[in-house]
Formats: structure tokens, sequence, C-alpha cells
């Protein structure tokens, strides 16, 4: 029996250890963080990293980065442009 994305990513976040649930937070905060890279990184899809943010957030917090993520350009990777693909300091060479 093959799972749906969001029972295999409600599974996949029961499973996630305490370290991993903060990397996933910081990730989701962070405006250049895709929410591909978290999916690849962990297996959560763009439901499971909100189903996960609104259990382990508090209430004013979790509306403050749903406002913050919601129809950021940024947090899609079809959506970003070229200039987005990775951050590089200024200061680096090419």
């Amino acid at each position: 029996m093959k799972l749906s994305m969001t029972r295999r990513s409600e599974a996949g976040a029961a499973a996630l250890s305490a370290g991993c649930i903060s990397r996933i937070i910081e990730m989701a905060w962070e405006d250049r963080t895709a929410f591909e890279a978290i999916e690849a990184q962990f297996g959560l899809n763009e439901s499971g990293v909100i189903d996960l943010m609104r259990k382990h957030l508090k209430p004013s917090s979790f509306r403050m980065w749903r406002m913050r993520v919601t129809g950021r350009r940024t947090k899609h990777a079809a959506l970003r442009g070229a200039v987005f693909l990775r951050h590089r300091a200024t200061h680096t060479r090419p």
C-alpha cells in the first residue's frame, strides 16, 4: 500500500529527532531556503513543514511565519530566479 504525500510527511515528522526539528524550523524561517530543499533533506513537503511549524511554534509565531512565507518567491524553487540559486558573499571569488 502506497502512502499519500500527506501521510508520508506525517510519518516522517513523527520520526524526526529534536535536532532535525530544530533545523527544519531554522530552514523554514530562512528566506533563501526553498521548501524543496527541506523536502530533499528531510522528506517533508510544504504541507508537512506547515504542520510541523504549527505543532512546534507558539500560535503567534506560527501566524507571523505564515504571513512571512505566503507568496514569497524564494520559498519555491520553481518561482525563483537564477539569482537565488545560491547565496555567495560579495567578497568571495567566483
